[in-house]
């Protein structure tokens, strides 16, 4: 595991303290998952922009001509 000091200004370190109590945590743990959150945000995003640039508005549409043309059952009618 890796060390790194860390310097915030005292509001946000007051506002980390009160949320990680309130988590029932540490301020250590606390910033870790905010971190892990942040990493797997920007990893979905660029995933998603991936994904997104293989895809086509002709493919869409084909696969939608496929559906059937029927009426939703009750339950998923808006």
């Amino acid at each position: 595991m890796s060390v790194m000091s860390l310097r915030l200004p005292k509001t946000m370190y007051d506002q980390l303290k009160r949320m990680a109590e309130a988590e029932g945590i540490s301020m250590n743990h606390f910033v870790t998952l905010a971190i892990a959150e942040k990493i797997a945000t920007l990893n979905t995003l660029d995933y998603l922009e991936e994904r997104a640039q293989r895809g086509s508005r002709e493919k869409l549409l084909a696969v939608l001509a496929k559906a059937p043309d029927v009426e939703p059952e009750e339950y998923d009618k808006l």
